[in-house]
């Protein structure tokens, strides 16, 4: 390759240059490109349809006009669906975490991924793994939420989906993106190693080694002073050499530029260029700083081998995602594939499981509409979609709103009153009396308040969440806080309903009304799912992927704090009673990780565990029991939370470790067994050395982080601290060692590192074929460069290929039905 084909695999076009009334203008695109192939191509905000032309047209071009024909890669955000006219416009991604079922959200990505395919795309910008310690960020309705294992759990569901249709995946803002000082989008991040390592990595560490993911995409901040842009440390030494990313790196729109502009860490354009090239950053979107290229190497500023590092990288993610293999996209079948039947009932299966019940006092739900001659649903957001950032619409038409849903459900049985109230975000109290007067003729009040975040937020008028919307106060926007005590105070029954993409406060009513639920941005189908769940059609299962802190002031708020921080005096205050830690309040959670509600109640008993002395090559295995006692099904979110009781560094109060959501019939029991392998129990020590730690370690069982309704202890060998790899390193396979026998052997596990017998394990030659035993152990006889396959029934295959490293663990998962 020349220079100039080599800088053009690192550089991104967009249609709109090539663009003549909605179509590909041939001439403008060979005249823009110098007949060049280029590593990525975006299309946004045109239709569907002219994207999908506009991406057959240059793809051919690229392919079968220049020199080389290397394809391009057409990119397209797809957070919580494809955000193009008529796909399907799934739940946000904070209420994906809520349903704490990876595999529900790994059928969102199989459609999102499929909607993809029949657009043209090919590259989706997410999923998103920041961890959301910083709830004043407007980010945090684009995370899974504040714990790592969730994250990476649901993280690497969302890919697999994706993969089935050989979509490329972006994880993104690597890394800790989600703590910015002040609640501010791109401020800086301030953290010390440990944390960055035992944090804010893990879950990129997982989904790399669970899902070998083509592309990462760098975070706009700096951690302790160090743009992450123009790091090495953390786009070469960490991601590359610890985390073992063979993918590209793909920047964040504008991230470059800002380090001339935002971080002043270079003078100019091309010296951005040339910082971010050496550390690691491979293709540049949005800007065109790397069109300096070609002069930094003649001025000896940039060696010519990080540019062969950078396309290397680049056409590695072409060739194995299949992209040279592809056919050119079908112009025919768009609509067929799109918004499926299919896809829709994902969508509101999604938004069911998203809802949270925190307050329901005296049973006031599940509803009954034979018991109700009129209800009042009030607010700006009862006859409103609230979709979410990075979703194509924020038009009521393409979805359902909760007073649309409610009326659709009761029918002609219930009169449905209704008033907005409010707006979401100014001081206008114009429409109070009006919602007075409709809750004072009516049986019941719904109140639907919140925040607004849709279409690209910044298109959103005004967003109060969503990129670039970041809160001060974390009470409710505008007067709606107001609106909310004035329909208290009349003294009717008050259900309250959060639409949301982050915690509120909710002080000053969730103990003054009857129920209070949480609804995150629910996609298309939102008004359909509350109006099943109030109603009792639908049994709540949704539980916090975020904590709800009591004020701003209880910031921060997340449930795995260190045992230092939550105040020495044990002396906590209240308004009539002032104390200490702090003066006027205690400084816990007001709803915490991991808390849910439902129609029935689950009891927890029969923990047993299997071995309470262990080595560090062993797998810590618990099990219990759930009953139903209640009189309808309902979905259980048992959580096995564990503590490090003494170590040589503080390490948090509780860690959770494993998560199941399963349905539970009326009285009926059913047992529940986690296993985690005693290596994830390792710790940065203070050498910064990751190691297992001889001692004992609490097991939590617990319906959230802060309900505890089990507990044990185990104890971990006593031998001295053993050193625990992150990530296995896998060596490159050299030409001279293919073919070369190799013992292979490994253990396959399920996601919740269960042991997996009878596993298939066969390489692609037919020559070797065994069958895992009840520990989930194979051992067989391969050669280097042969393509190794795990098979069994239920489960998506993996395939890899075989290289001098002899040892792979792996993962299945459950394939979607």
């Amino acid at each position: 390759m020349t220079l100039k084909e080599k800088v053009a695999q690192m550089r991104h076009i967009h249609f709109k240059h090539y663009n003549s009334d909605g179509n590909v203008d041939i001439d403008k695109l060979i005249k823009s490109t110098d007949s060049l192939s280029f590593g990525c191509v975006e299309a946004f905000p045109y239709s569907s349809e002219q994207y999908l032309s506009a991406m057959y047209k240059i793809q051919k071009h690229m392919r079968y006009h220049t020199r080389l024909g290397i394809p391009v890669i057409p990119v397209m955000e797809g957070l919580h669906g494809v955000v193009q006219d008529g796909c399907t416009i799934f739940p946000q991604s904070i209420a994906l975490g809520a349903t704490f079922n990876p595999q529900l959200v790994r059928q969102v990505g199989h459609f999102v991924g499929k909607e993809m395919q029949a657009i043209g795309a090919k590259q989706a910008l997410a999923p998103d793994l920041d961890i959301a310690r910083e709830l004043r960020w407007g980010r945090v309705e684009e995370t899974y939420g504040e714990d790592p294992l969730l994250i990476s759990k649901l993280g690497a569901a969302y890919i697999n989906g994706l993969q089935d249709y050989k979509q490329i995946p972006t994880l993104k803002h690597f890394v800790a993106h989600g703590t910015p000082a002040g609640g501010l989008n791109l401020a800086s991040v301030r953290g010390g190693r440990r944390e960055l390592l035992g944090l804010y990595a893990k879950p990129f560490e997982y989904v790399i080694r669970k899902c070998n993911p083509l592309s990462v995409m760098n975070c706009y901040s700096s951690y302790d002073g160090e743009p992450i842009t123009s790091s090495p440390y953390f786009l070469k030494s960490l991601l590359r050499d610890s985390l073992h990313f063979k993918g590209y790196v793909y920047s964040d729109w504008g991230s470059i530029p800002m380090l001339k502009y935002f971080h002043y860490v270079a003078t100019n354009d091309a010296e951005a260029a040339q910082k971010a090239i050496a550390a690691g950053l491979d293709l540049e979107a949005s800007s065109d700083y790397y069109q300096y290229v070609p002069e930094l190497i003649k001025q000896g500023k940039l060696n010519e081998k990080d540019i062969d590092d950078a396309v290397r990288h680049i056409l590695y993610a072409k060739f194995a995602s299949g992209l040279f293999d592809d056919e050119l996209p079908d112009t025919t079948a768009l609509k067929s594939n799109v918004h499926t039947p299919k896809a829709i009932e994902v969508a509101l299966n999604t938004a069911r499981e998203s809802i949270v019940l925190l307050e329901n006092r005296d049973n006031c739900l599940p509803l009954s509409a034979s018991k109700l001659s009129s209800i009042a649903v009030i607010g700006p957001n009862a006859d409103h979609v609230q979709f979410g950032d990075y979703s194509w619409s924020d038009q009521k038409k393409d979805g359902v709103t909760p007073l649309e849903g409610i009326r659709k459900l009761v029918g002609s049985r219930v009169q449905v009153n209704y008033a907005k109230g409010c707006d979401l975000w100014s001081q206008d109290k114009k429409g109070f009396d009006e919602a007075i007067q409709t809750v004072q003729k009516s049986d019941l009040t719904i109140v639907c308040v919140g925040t607004q975040s849709a279409l690209l937020a910044r298109a959103s008028d005004p967003a109060t969440s969503g990129e670039g919307f970041d809160l001060s106060n974390l009470t409710l926007p505008g007067v709606q806080q107001e609106l909310v005590d004035n329909i208290a105070k009349q003294g009717k029954p008050l259900i309250v309903v959060l639409v949301t993409g982050r915690p509120l406060v909710t002080g000053s009513f969730n103990k003054r009304c009857n129920a209070l639920l949480v609804q995150w941005y629910g996609g298309e189908q939102s008004g359909t799912a509350l109006a099943e769940v109030l109603f009792g059609k639908v049994n709540p299962s949704g539980h916090l992927p975020v904590s709800f802190p009591k004020s701003v002031g209880h910031l921060p708020c997340y449930y795995n704090y260190l045992p230092t921080d939550k105040g020495f005096y044990n002396k906590k205050g209240t308004p009539e009673n002032p104390g200490r830690d702090y003066v006027f309040s205690d400084p816990y959670a007001e709803y915490s990780f991991g808390f849910g509600r439902s129609y029935t109640h689950f009891a927890y008993s029969k923990m047993m565990v299997q071995r309470r002395n262990l080595s560090e090559k062993d797998t810590l295995t618990v099990s219990f029991t759930i009953t139903n006692q209640g009189t309808r099904a309902g979905m259980a979110v048992p959580q096995l939370y564990i503590r490090d009781l003494v170590g040589s560094v503080t390490t948090p109060v509780k860690q959770l470790y494993a998560f199941e959501k399963l349905t539970i019939a009326p009285k009926e029991t059913k047992q529940v067994r986690f296993t985690v392998p005693v290596t994830e129990l390792a710790l940065y020590n203070d050498e910064y050395k990751k190691v297992v730690e001889p001692g004992d370690f609490s097991l939590i069982i617990g319906s959230s982080s802060d309900q505890i309704l089990l507990t044990d202890t185990v104890t971990v060998g006593q031998n001295g601290s053993v050193a625990v790899a992150s990530v296995s390193p896998q060596k490159a396979i050299n030409k001279s060692d293919i073919g070369k026998p190799i013992s292979i052997s490994g253990v396959v596990r399920d996601v919740q590192a269960t042991p997996m017998r009878l596993v298939k394990v066969s390489t692609t030659n037919g020559k070797a074929s065994v069958t895992t035993d009840k520990k989930g152990i194979y051992r067989l006889q391969a050669h280097v460069g042969d393509t190794l396959i795990f098979e069994k029934k239920g489960y998506q295959k993996v395939s890899l290929t075989v290289t001098p490293n002899a040892i792979y663990d792996i993962e299945m998962m459950s394939a979607v039905q």
